[in-house]
Parts: C-alpha cells; structure tokens; sequence
C-alpha cells in the first residue's frame, strides 16, 4: 500500500470560493497532473485537517465531492484511495464550478447559519446513555414498561415544577406541568385545547411561524403586531382590542424575541398582563432558550409575575440536552392541562417515558446543572467571539445589538439591500442563511436571523467573511 500523500494546498480564505471546494479542486488538479497517482491513499480526514488547518467537517465535504464525482472511493477499513478510472464528466464539472454553473451537489454548504441550535457535541450522550442503562437495570423494570400517565411520569412533572419555581420564580404543583415531545407539540396541543375556528390569535411580527401554523391548523385567524426594541407593541394590541373585543390569545417570546432577540421591557410585560386579565385572552410565552441568559441578573418569565392569571408557559429540554432530545412541557393552570391532557390522548397515549426517567435522574444527580454552567460559559465565549467578527467585517454594513442571552444575532443592513438576493447568493457560495421571508406574516423580514453556538470559530470567521465579501455594494 502507497503511503499517504502530504497535501500542500495553499487555501485563500478570502476568496469567493469555498474552501472546501478549494480543496476539491486541488485534489483534482493533483490527480490531473500526476501528483497523485491511481491506488494513492489519502492521510485520514482528522490528519488532513490538521495538515491545512481547517475544521474536520470542511475536509469531509471535500472528500464527499471528491467521491461522489468519482476522483476518490472509500474501501471499507482501509481509506479512501485515488479511484483507478477518472470520471470522464469531471473536468468538466470542475470547469463548471469554475464558470460559475452550480450543480446540486455543489450546493451543499460549508456554513450554515441556523436560527440558534445548540451545540450537540457539547450534549452529555456519555452521562445520558449511562442513565438510560441504569432504569433498565433496576428492580422491577418490568413494571415500567406498561402504560404511564399520559401527562408525563409524576415524579418527573414535580422535578420541572420545581426547577422553574426554584429558577424562574413561578408558583407551580405538578397537576400544573404537562410533559410533551418537544415544544412544538406543546404548542398545537396548546392551539388545539383553547382554539376553535374564527378565534383570533395576537402574534410577534416578526416571529416564529411553525407556532403560527400551529394556530392555524386549529383554525384561528392570525393578527400581526409590530416588535421594536422593546419587544412587541402593545399599542398596537390595544387598538386590535378595540377591532376584535373577543381575542383569545397573544403569542410571545419575550425573554429572546424570535427572531430579533430583543427583550420584552417590564413596562410592557405588566400592561400586557393587565390586558390579558381585563379581556380574558390567553398570554402564550414561548421561553424557548431559557437558560442562555449571560448577565448576572436573568430574565425572569412574564407567566411568574403575580399578577399573571391567563397563561400557557411552553419550555424546552432540546435546548439544554440537544434538539435529537425530544421532550418538552408546558405548564398552565390544572383546566388547561386537563384539556391538554385529554387531547392528547388522542394522538398518543403517553410520552416517552424512559427518557423522562434518564433526563430526571440528570436533573437528580446535578449532571444537567452542571452541563447548563459549562454550555452557558462556551456560549458566551462564542456569542463575544461572533461580534467582534461582526464588528471586523459588517461595522459599515449592519447594525447588531448584542444579545444578553439566547443562541443568535439579528442583523440589519444599513442601508436598503435585497436580502432575498444576497441569501441565493450565498447559497451558491456554500452559505446557509434562513430567508427573510421565513420570519414575517407577509413580505420580508429586514434582517437575517445567525445562529452561532454550534459554529467552530473557524466556520463563524468563514461565514462572516462570505457575507461581507458578497454584500451588495
């Protein structure tokens, strides 16, 4: 066997080009000229990433273009090798990629800017998995494996009431806490129990869509309310209040809006509360990243004022643990879970109660405290890391706030750009940015939603640099 060859690409991080089709295409000129010879195989992508100091993810894009176009293949437990036969139809690929002709292929990005995942390498897996084994392993686990409460494991429901009395100041009991497959589901459980079609529903604008949909599924019509730096507008509400005087519910995610990240000020919390108890509406607060929060003084929800009586509080594990976690919960008065409850029934009769168990035995031994302070201190790190890339590369473009907390930047331009224009372009550059017309109830949104926290700083500076290198001048 041909020992690996020593790859010396010189990469151009400021180019147009991204760099792991910079990459592609000098394996592809190395084979062309002869450098690499047919049978030639490849160091591993982990030592590839070391000789030419990029992440591992950017060298197996490369090496999955290379395979896929037919330079390379993979031989099961051996490596990858420079194929015997060239691809007849690669130069021409490769020309094309040159000219500026994208195929399909080339479209799989080498950044993307989510709307504010977790990190999952950071997720405790190890502690997680152990505990899982461990329910298992327990005296009368047979028991376990028959049909629960459809509201979630009691002893699990107490944990989460207790955990957001103790770190959000509310004031729960368990029949309050209702356990559900994510957030998502909390929320169509929430439209489906409290909305019937020809209701109206208040929603952030700009804001999160799949809750809408959720309201919509149900059959409630949808009103749009304007968000500022303040979070949303309660003028606004008072005069739909007046239009509509049987509105049932208001959407909210005031700790971090979705999708600008401003926070709802106390002034406005306390009249919507007052609003919400003079009208009977129902304050839906969607605490989606909680726990992100890097000033000393958290934020704490508007569902734990005193004042507060009409609310669904919807909260998230996927968030702490990894969005492959798929429990979340709500939490309302014992009417509301009841209806939730018996709705659930419906579609399915219980959640998943052995990770309920693992994750509740994680909150016991002090496992996801401990992983909150960790995360909470790298993310923090990055979310400073971000700006001063923002600062470097877009001071003249954009203006930015920095978050207090949560997982994402909201930028804005400057001066007017099509920013539908600019994420195609990106996308053809090998930049993943979510289109500004995912955030608004009609039309575009005036910024663009940068998930950082599951970037290396790597990724970050090269999506960054993409952005300001393309920005239309």
């Amino acid at each position: 066997m041909l020992r690996p060859w020593e790859l010396a690409i010189p990469l151009d991080r400021g180019e147009e080009k991204a760099v792991y089709m910079q990459i592609a295409d000098a394996v592809i000129a190395a084979i062309q000229s002869g450098k690499l010879i047919a049978g030639s195989i490849l160091p591993g992508s982990r030592q590839l990433a070391a000789q030419l100091n990029v992440n591992r993810n950017t060298i197996v894009e490369a090496l999955d273009v290379l395979m896929a176009e037919g330079w390379l293949v993979s031989k099961e437990r051996r490596g990858i090798f420079v194929a015997d036969v060239q691809p007849v139809a690669s130069l021409g690929q490769s020309l094309a990629r040159k000219s500026g002709i994208v195929r399909e292929l080339d479209l799989k990005p080498s950044v993307v800017f989510d709307d504010g995942l977790p990190d999952s390498a950071l997720a405790p897996i190890d502690e997680l998995a152990r505990a899982y084994r461990q329910i298992f392993a327990r005296k009368g686990r047979w028991q376990m494996m028959g049909y629960r409460h459809e509201a979630g494991d009691p002893e699990f429901r107490e944990a989460i009431a207790q955990m957001l009395n103790y770190k959000r100041s509310m004031h729960l009991s368990a029949d309050q806490v209702f356990i559900t497959r994510g957030s998502q589901m909390a929320m169509f459980l929430t439209a489906h129990a409290l909305l019937k079609p020809g209701d109206h529903v208040l929603i952030e604008n700009p804001g999160y869509k799949p809750a809408w949909d959720a309201f919509t599924h149900a059959g409630a019509s949808l009103l749009p309310v304007n968000v500022d730096t303040h979070g949303i507008v309660i003028g606004e509400i008072r005069e739909y209040l007046k239009q509509y005087p049987g509105i049932k519910a208001v959407y909210i995610t005031p700790h971090h809006q979705f999708p600008t990240t401003v926070t709802l000020s106390l002034r406005r919390r306390m009249e919507l509360i007052t609003l919400s108890n003079e009208h009977g509406f129902m304050i839906i607060e969607d605490d989606y990243d909680h726990e992100f929060h890097f000033n000393p003084r958290p934020v704490m929800p508007v569902s734990s004022l005193e004042q507060a009586r009409n609310f669904v509080y919807i909260g998230t594990m996927s968030k702490i643990v990894a969005p492959a976690l798929r429990i979340g919960y709500l939490a309302s008065c014992a009417s509301v879970v009841d209806k939730v409850t018996n709705l659930r029934k419906i579609i399915d009769v219980q959640g998943d109660y052995m990770m309920e168990q693992a994750v509740f035995q994680l909150i016991r031994d002090g496992e996801i405290r401990r992983h909150l302070k960790r995360a909470t201190s790298l993310y923090k790190s990055k979310r400073d890391h971000f700006e001063q890339l923002l600062l470097q590369y877009l001071a003249d473009k954009v203006d930015f706030v920095k978050p207090e907390g949560g997982l994402a930047f909201w930028i804005m331009p400057k001066k007017p750009v099509d920013l539908v224009q600019l994420a195609n372009t990106l996308k053809h550059k090998g930049i993943a940015l979510i289109p500004p017309d995912t955030f608004c109830y009609k039309g575009f949104a005036n910024g663009f939603r940068l998930g950082y926290a599951s970037l290396s700083e790597e990724k970050m500076q090269e999506g960054i640099q993409a952005i300001a290198t393309n920005w239309p001048t």
